[in-house]
């Protein structure tokens, strides 16, 4: 999920409305063989931006179109189907099933099918926090809900087998995680005193039969590689217009993936576009002072990040770069 706004890259994208807009006429008056005629500039029409749509637990089409970040889209889709905006937990793309690989982020593939997952049954568990890490790697929707992403094999959560991916974290021992994002989320977890019991609410994705829908046919409806899919995309921010920008190459996808793991061994959370946000601010820096110089004075400064995690983060991008980074090490468990 997008954090933070970021600067437009003037020669690699430009900006877009999902509406319809045109510039208005304009007259020019030229003088020819001593006459005044006058010449109409035409309209210049921008892109309208169609992407379709269909509730996870099935549902018809719906056409959506006319948003510039993930709040408009999910106000958007909320309207189509005429169900409160609130209901949304997070969008898969390319499937409806609860796939953190294919989690609509800050990005959309032009041709990307979006499947909404709605709020299901809630349900509440008391979790005794024996070992100071519970296993869990937090995410959230860009609109105020965090849920789980992933759970790691045999640890507190594991064991519990009530936690599953996907269920949106709704309180931590009564105190509502309503409208914090991941990071909050985790800390305050990570906060709970190791022997100390505690209740979770969670709010699992609403669960029903898909067999009576029959998903549209093409090629942008199947299976993507990870999370870029190296097609054009629909690039979403917290603050200014949409853009479409070219999906980043093989090198930016790689040091992504690191970063990400990074993010998740340091602070128990996954974000493809924090990530990419911390790829994009470093990897035009010559040295890790530079690096180090940007993100003090950066949004992320906000997120506390050691001296040695930023060295950390400076070493996955500077190996990135220089070849040094494959997408098996990149893939590695931390």
């Amino acid at each position: 999920m997008p954090l933070f706004g970021k600067k437009k890259r003037p020669d690699t994208e430009y900006n877009v409305s999902t509406e319809n807009a045109q510039e208005p006429p304009e007259d020019k008056s030229e003088m020819k063989n001593g006459s005044s005629e006058h010449t109409n500039k035409l309209p210049v029409q921008k892109p309208k931006l169609v992407f379709h749509c269909q509730q996870a637990q099935g549902s018809p089409t719906g056409i959506i179109s006319g948003f510039t970040n993930i709040r408009e889209l999910y106000q958007k889709i909320a309207e189509c189907y005429d169900f409160p905006v609130s209901e949304i937990l997070f969008c898969t793309l390319n499937t409806h099933k609860v796939n953190m690989d294919n989690l609509l982020g800050g990005q959309i593939g032009l041709e990307d099918f979006i499947f909404v997952h709605r709020k299901g049954q809630p349900k509440e568990i008391e979790v005794k926090k024996t070992e100071d890490a519970l296993g869990l790697t937090i995410t959230d929707n860009g609109a105020g809900y965090a849920f789980i992403k992933r759970v790691k094999e045999g640890s507190v959560m594991d064991q519990l087998k009530f936690a599953c991916v996907g269920d949106h974290i709704e309180k931590i021992n009564g105190n509502s995680m309503v409208g914090c994002r991941h990071f909050e989320v985790a800390k305050a977890l990570k906060e709970v005193e190791k022997g100390s019991t505690f209740i979770l609410r969670l709010v699992e994705p609403l669960k029903a039969g898909f067999s009576h829908i029959g998903p549209r046919t093409g090629s942008g409806f199947g299976k993507r590689d990870g999370y870029f899919s190296g097609r054009e995309t629909l690039r979403l921010r917290s603050t200014g217009p949409a853009t479409v920008e070219s999906a980043p190459d093989d090198i930016a996808t790689t040091a992504v993936e690191k970063i990400n793991g990074l993010l998740e061994s340091f602070m128990g959370i996954n974000d493809n576009e924090l990530a990419m946000q911390i790829w994009e601010l470093g990897h035009d820096k010559e040295n890790p002072s530079q690096f180090v110089t940007a993100v003090d004075n950066s949004d992320l400064e906000a997120f506390g990040f050691t001296d040695n995690f930023i060295f950390d983060l400076w070493g996955a991008i500077n190996d990135a770069k220089s070849g040094r980074l494959t997408k098996e090490k990149a893939d590695s468990p931390f």
